[in-house]
């Protein structure tokens, strides 16, 4: 089958939902990343798993790359069409297919942002507790491994996904993992897909783990009189064992950035944000003891948001981060950061790039979900500087070159995409080889999301 021929056969199947107009391929071109666009040949918008195959299955016979898209909030590029072909725009596939609150979990399409799954979710008590910050759709969100700022207690998508549909390269449909809560047979192909970025098949249900909405939450902040004593005072709450549900850290730029762009009027220092959930009396117990070790390192009074309003201000705050930071530098692009270092080597490698960046011409806000040892820097540099836009990648290289030699990963949540393939082979090895062997026995055509992850 020719690329025209594939093409005549799916405006026949799809309708409207078969789009080669240069407008809408543009708008699938570009995600948040600092990469330059990359437009698809046509965009497709299926509805159901029978329509992914058959749309799968006529691609491999006419050997066209096949990219998926969810809500383009990507960081590295991970579904930008770097070799043409189709973009296959699962947003339409956006169904709570059932929610089993009696065993906690649920199954959804692929399209699902979060946001609406817990909104879906709101009268059962249960919740959904990845939040990476952006409204992502789910399978986007499993399909990068994605986590946020409530991964230091519920854990990243690897261990909240129990299973999942997926349509493998040649079109045939599988289903992986079971809502059984363990199981000890076969390989993990959950998991495998998980991370994966479309590379080695499309995502399109996933059953997931819920979790029941805490009787108590009482969120914080307090300063710091420098970089040090917040991290210091981070990795001793999470060596203590401290079931917290959030703690995140703010840089001094990060607040200046906050403070202009929502008038927030926060000291100009390092700030710790965190939240607690449980009992009322668990909540009360964790808040005191946190509060001990904080006033240890320094920090400020703590500053108490209870009512859900105050909370939901507070933490719209810290994921408007990104927005803050763009806004101190009207007109800039912005290369967003993503490593993550053990727990021990956290301070020297915060430390270290703190003064990466003031030692360089450019602003870079940092924070991070410290709690895990993942952190970021908000590097803004003029687009049409080839000068700063060097330095900005020199400074991400240093972060990157850092955490490996701490021990670390250069992606702790974002994923690899086209941005972090160029390290993978440094971070992992022959286990990079490797990878580049499942690739091909499970895509021997190379038409799943190529150009990413692997070699």
């Amino acid at each position: 089958m020719t690329r025209s021929d594939l093409f005549a056969h799916l405006a026949a199947r799809l309708g409207d939902r078969f789009q080669t107009a240069a407008a809408v391929r543009d708008q699938h071109a570009r995600d948040e990343s600092h990469l330059p666009p990359a437009m698809p040949e046509a965009v497709v918008w299926p509805l159901d798993t029978a329509e992914v195959s058959a749309i799968v299955a006529a691609c491999a016979a006419a050997r066209c790359p096949v990219v998926p898209w969810g809500a383009g909030t990507s960081l590295e590029g991970h579904a930008l069409a770097v070799q043409g072909g189709i973009t296959l725009d699962m947003t339409r596939m956006d169904r709570v297919l059932a929610v089993r609150a009696e065993d906690m979990d649920c199954s959804v399409q692929p399209g699902v942002t979060r946001e609406a799954l817990n909104a879906e979710l709101r009268a059962t008590g249960l919740f959904f507790p990845v939040d990476p910050g952006a409204n992502a759709t789910l399978g986007g969100m499993a399909s990068t491994r994605a986590s946020g700022t409530t991964a230091v207690r519920y854990g990243t998508m690897r261990d909240n996904v129990l299973g999942l549909e997926v349509v493998m390269a040649d079109g045939r449909i599988i289903r992986t993992g079971a809502r059984a809560r363990k199981s000890s047979t076969g390989y993990d192909l959950t998991r495998l897909m998980i991370g994966a970025e479309g590379t080695l098949g499309i995502i399109t249900e996933l059953t997931l783990r819920l979790q029941g909405q805490p009787e108590a939450v009482s969120a914080a902040v307090c300063d710091f009189p420098d970089i040090g004593a917040a991290v210091d005072a981070v990795i001793e709450t999470i060596q203590a064992g401290l079931p917290m549900a959030r703690i995140e850290f703010v840089d001094e730029a990060s607040i200046a950035a906050f403070n202009a762009y929502a008038q927030a009027g926060m000291p100009l220092r390092p700030h710790l944000f965190l939240e607690f959930h449980g009992s009322p009396a668990g909540v009360a117990e964790q808040a005191e003891t946190v509060g001990a070790i904080m006033a240890g390192h320094g920090a400020g009074a703590f500053q108490w948001a209870t009512a859900t309003e105050d909370r939901a201000r507070l933490w719209k705050m810290r994921h408007n981060a990104y927005f803050a930071a763009k806004a101190l530098r009207p007109g800039c692009q912005v290369l967003t950061t993503d490593v993550c270092v053990p727990i021990s080597r956290l301070a020297q490698a915060v430390q270290e790039t703190r003064a990466d960046i003031d030692a360089s011409p450019l602003q870079g806000p940092m924070l991070g979900h410290v709690g895990d040892g993942n952190f970021h820097c908000a590097l803004l540099f003029d687009p049409t500087s080839p000068a700063e836009r060097d330095e900005a990648l020199r400074l991400s290289h240093r972060m990157a070159e850092r955490a490996l030699a701490l021990g670390g990963t250069v992606s702790g949540e974002h994923g690899v995409g086209v941005g972090k393939r160029k390290y993978m082979a440094a971070e992992h090895g022959e286990g990079w080889q490797v990878m580049g062997s499942i690739k091909a026995a499970l895509d021997p055509l190379n038409i799943l999301n190529p150009g990413k992850i692997v070699p």
